[in-house]
């Protein structure tokens, strides 16, 4: 029983760690900035979603002779349920399709990264997708410790 009640509070203190109070949720990577990004890609095709494209910000960077660590977006998502979400307030659509953020910091750790869906539906007053919003929240979830965890 003492087991039980450890793993509980340890899990929610992980969970609790990873949300930041904008919204935005952020897990550390083993892997490299790139690796991350494949390893979350295949995770979402894997389950339906379309990756729309991939963004390299210090390739970007490095175009217009300016230095950026390792940091990369993709963009992705199932416009079967992104409708869903628009229906119910165009607004989102600033928001979608939803986006994973991969980052090397000053100290060499990689980190992944994403807004929270209730967050967002929050913030554009959508109070009728719950069932669609914790169905992206758990594919998010899963996607993201596929692309992070050894």
């Amino acid at each position: 029983m003492k087991r039980i009640v450890m793993t509980v509070l340890m899990t929610l203190g992980l969970i609790a760690g990873a949300v930041a109070s904008d919204g935005f949720i952020q897990v550390k990577s083993s892997y490299t900035v790139e690796q991350t990004l494949d390893r979350f890609e295949k995770a979402a095709k894997a389950k339906g979603m379309k990756i729309f494209t991939r963004i390299d910000h210090a390739a970007g960077a490095a175009s217009v002779d300016k230095k950026l660590r390792p940091t990369a977006l993709l963009i992705f998502g199932n416009p079967k349920i992104g409708t869903l979400l628009m229906q119910s307030n165009q607004a989102i659509a600033v928001d979608l399709p939803m986006k994973a953020l991969a980052w090397r910091d000053e100290n060499g750790q990689v980190w992944m990264g994403y807004n929270d869906p209730a967050y967002l539906v929050k913030r554009h007053g959508i109070a009728d997708r719950d069932a669609v919003v914790e169905k992206i929240r758990k594919a998010l979830r899963a996607f993201c410790k596929a692309a992070t965890s050894p």
